[in-house]
C-alpha cells in the first residue's frame, strides 16, 4: 500500500477491512464489533504486513466520538440531564471508586508501586462513550429512562476523568517518576481553576449557546440550501467540541455533548439528526479500529492470568457496584441490569489515561498492555451481557391504557380484536392516529419514544411501549386480530423487518407503511407490505395534479385546499 497519502491510506484500508470482517461476523451472527476491532489487529503492528498510522486512526476516531455524542445530545434534554442527577452522581463516583480500588489492588499484586497502581485503577473505572451508547442504540434505549440514567452516569464520568487528568501529572512524584510534582498549594488552584473552566462553558453553552446555535441553523435553513445546512450541523458539532477542548479544557465528548443538547430544544433537531447519522457510524467504525490496532495478542498467552483479573474488575467488579447501586436508589432490576452491562468495559478515556502514566514513567508499559487487553476483551465480551440480560428480563416494556398509569414490566396484551395499529407516533403517525380516531376505527399505538407515547394517551388512544421488531410487542398489540398495520416510523430497514414478522403473524392483514426512496418501496413490498407510500412522490403527484385540475383560483380568491394539502388525504398504492 502506499505510504505517502497515509490518510487516505488509512480510511479506505481501515474501512475496507472493517468492513469485510465485520460482515463475515455478522454472517457468523456474532457483533459486527468483534470485525472492526479484528480490522484493527489486522492494521496494527502486532500482525504483519500494511500498518496503519496509530495517530491519524485516533484522530479519526476523536470524530467520531464527537458526532455520537452530538447525536446523544440531540434527544437529551438539559431537565432529563437534570432528573437523572440523583443517581447518575452518587452512582458514577461510587462506581469509580470500587473500580479504582480494585485496580490498585491488583497493581499492588503484580509490584507495581502505588502512583502505578491508582492510574491502572483509574483507567479500569471509566467506561467507553463509543461502546456504551452503541449498545444502547442497538437495543433503542437511548431514549429511555434506564439510556437517560447511563448517558448521565458517562457524563459524570467524563468530568471526573477531565479532573483526573489535571491530577496526575501530581502523581509523578508519588509514583517514583521522573516529571515533577506539584505542591499542594499548585494542585489546589489548578484543580479550581479546571472546574471554573467546565463550569464556565456549561454556563455558557446553557445561556447563550441555547440562542445562538438554533438561531444560526433556522437562518441557514430558511436559506434553502440542504448542503449549507448538513455543513452547518457538522461546523457545530466539530467546532464547539474543538473550542470547548482548547478554550476550557473540556473533553471533545462532553463538548459534543453540550452543542447537540442546546440544538435538541429546536425544532430542526430530528433533522440534524438525520444529517449526521452517515457520517457517526463510518467515524464510531474507525473508533473500533483504532482500538485493535494497538492491541498484541501476544499478552494473553504471556500473562493470562493478569489478563483475566482486569477483564473480571472490568465485567464484574464495576458492574457488581453499579448493580448494587441502582437497586440502593430503589430502581428495578432491569434498570440496574441495563446499566451494568451497560458500563462493564472501557475505552478512549482509558487508553488516554494509559498513554499519559508511561510518558510519566509511571504506569510500565505491562500496564498499558493489560489496559488495552482489558479494553479489547471487554468490548467483545460487552453484546453477550446484553444477551444475557435479554433472557433474565424477556419482557421488560409496559402497555397503558388512557388515563392509566404503567402498572409494571410486563406487557399486557391489548383486548382490542379488528383494530389498526399504529407503528410510530411522530409527525406521521400522529395524524394517523387522530385520522383513524375521527372515523371511529378502534387504534393502539406503539412508539418506544415516551414523549411520542404521552401525545398518543393525552389524545385518548391505548399506547405499547416497545420496539415492533420484537415479536412479543406485535402480539401484545393483537397483529394476529388487527385489521390493519400503519408503519408509520421513517427506518426502512426495522420497518422491513417489522412488515415481514407482521405479514407472518397475520396473513389477511392489510399493511400500509411509508419510505423514502424506490428502493425502499421494493423493499417493505418485497417483505409483504399491501401500500407503500412515498412522500416525495405523492407530494409532487399531488402538486401536478392541483396544477392541471382547473389552472389554480383567481388572483384575489382565497386558496382552496386540495388532497396534496390534505394530511388525510392517502393514495391507495405507492
Amino acid at each position: 500500500m502506499p505510504h505517502d497519502l497515509p490518510l487516505i491510506t488509512m480510511i479506505v484500508a481501515g474501512l475496507g477491512i472493517a468492513f469485510l470482517l465485520g460482515a463475515l461476523a455478522s454472517r457468523l451472527r456474532i457483533s459486527p464489533l468483534v470485525g472492526y476491532l479484528l480490522a484493527g489487529v489486522a492494521l496494527g503492528p502486532a500482525t504483519p504486513g500494511y500498518v496503519a498510522d496509530a495517530e491519524l486512526a485516533n484522530q479519526l476516531a476523536e470524530i467520531g466520538v464527537i458526532l455520537l455524542m452530538f447525536g446523544v445530545g440531540l434527544h437529551f434534554s438539559l431537565k432529563e440531564l437534570l432528573a437523572v442527577r440523583a443517581i447518575a452522581i452518587p452512582g458514577a463516583i461510587f462506581q469509580m471508586g470500587i473500580a479504582t480500588a480494585l485496580g490498585v489492588g491488583l497493581g499492588l499484586l503484580l509490584g507495581w508501586t502505588i502512583g502505578a497502581s491508582l492510574i491502572f485503577g483509574l483507567a479500569l473505572s471509566v467506561a467507553s462513550t463509543v461502546v456504551l451508547l452503541r449498545a444502547l442504540q442497538e437495543r433503542r434505549l437511548v431514549t429511555t429512562d434506564r439510556g437517560h440514567i447511563a448517558v448521565g452516569w458517562l457524563i459524570v464520568e467524563d468530568l471526573a476523568m477531565v479532573l483526573a487528568l489535571v491530577i496526575i501529572p501530581a502523581i509523578a512524584e508519588l509514583g517514583g517518576g521522573e516529571a515533577n510534582g506539584e505542591s499542594a498549594g499548585t494542585l489546589i488552584g489548578t484543580l479550581a481553576l479546571t472546574i471554573g473552566k467546565v463550569v464556565a462553558f456549561v454556563a455558557i453553552m446553557l445561556i447563550a449557546g441555547r440562542r445562538i446555535i438554533p438561531w444560526l441553523l433556522h437562518r441557514i435553513v430558511h436559506g434553502g440550501s440542504r448542503e449549507l445546512f448538513r455543513l452547518a450541523v457538522l461546523a457545530v458539532a466539530l467546532g464547539v467540541a474543538f473550542g470547548a477542548s482548547e478554550l476550557f479544557g473540556v473533553s471533545f465528548a462532553l463538548g459534543a455533548f453540550f452543542a447537540g443538547m442546546v440544538l435538541g430544544e429546536s425544532p430542526l433537531s430530528q433533522r440534524a439528526a438525520q444529517e449526521i447519522l452517515p457520517l457517526r457510524d463510518a467515524f464510531a467504525v474507525l473508533f473500533f479500529v483504532s482500538v485493535g490496532m494497538l492491541f498484541d495478542p501476544a499478552i494473553i498467552i504471556e500473562q493470562p492470568l493478569p489478563v483475566l483479573a482486569t477483564v473480571a474488575i472490568i465485567v464484574f467488579g464495576k458492574s457488581a457496584a453499579a448493580f448494587a447501586i441502582v437497586r440502593l436508589f430503589g430502581h428495578p432490576n432491569r434498570t440496574a441490569l441495563t446499566i451494568s452491562a451497560s458500563l462493564a468495559q472501557i475505552g478512549e478515556f482509558s487508553f488516554i489515561l494509559a498513554a499519559l502514566g508511561v510518558s510519566l514513567m509511571i504506569l510500565p508499559q505491562e500496564g498499558q498492555d493489560l489496559i488495552l487487553a482489558g479494553a479489547i476483551l471487554s468490548i467483545l465480551i460487552n453484546p453477550l451481557l446484553f444477551v444475557l440480560i435479554g433472557r433474565k428480563e424477556p419482557v421488560d416494556d409496559v402497555t397503558t391504557v388512557p388515563g392509566v398509569e404503567p402498572a409494571g414490566p410486563r406487557l399486557t396484551p391489548t383486548t382490542l380484536s379488528g383494530h389498526a395499529v399504529v407503528l410510530g407516533h411522530g409527525r406521521v403517525g400522529q395524524v394517523i392516529a387522530d385520522e383513524l380516531r375521527a372515523a371511529g376505527v378502534a387504534l393502539v399505538v406503539v412508539d418506544e419514544d415516551e414523549d411520542h407515547l404521552t401525545l398518543a394517551r393525552a389524545a385518548g388512544n391505548e399506547t405499547i411501549f416497545g420496539n415492533a421488531v420484537r415479536e412479543d410487542v406485535l402480539k401484545a398489540a393483537n397483529i394476529v386480530g388487527a385489521r390493519w398495520l400503519f408503519v408509520a416510523i421513517p427506518g426502512a430497514y426495522e420497518a422491513s423487518d417489522v412488515v415481514a414478522t407482521a405479514r407472518a403473524a397475520n396473513p389477511a392483514l392489510r399493511i400500509l407503511a411509508r419510505a423514502h426512496a424506490d428502493a425502499e418501496v421494493d423493499n417493505l413490498r418485497a417483505k409483504g407490505a399491501d401500500t407503500v407510500i412515498m412522500g416525495e412522490r405523492e407530494i409532487a403527484l399531488g402538486l401536478v395534479a392541483a396544477a392541471l385540475a382547473g389552472g389554480g383560483p383567481a388572483p384575489d380568491a382565497p386558496a382552496t385546499p386540495t388532497s396534496a394539502d390534505n394530511p388525510t388525504h392517502m393514495p391507495a398504492s405507492g
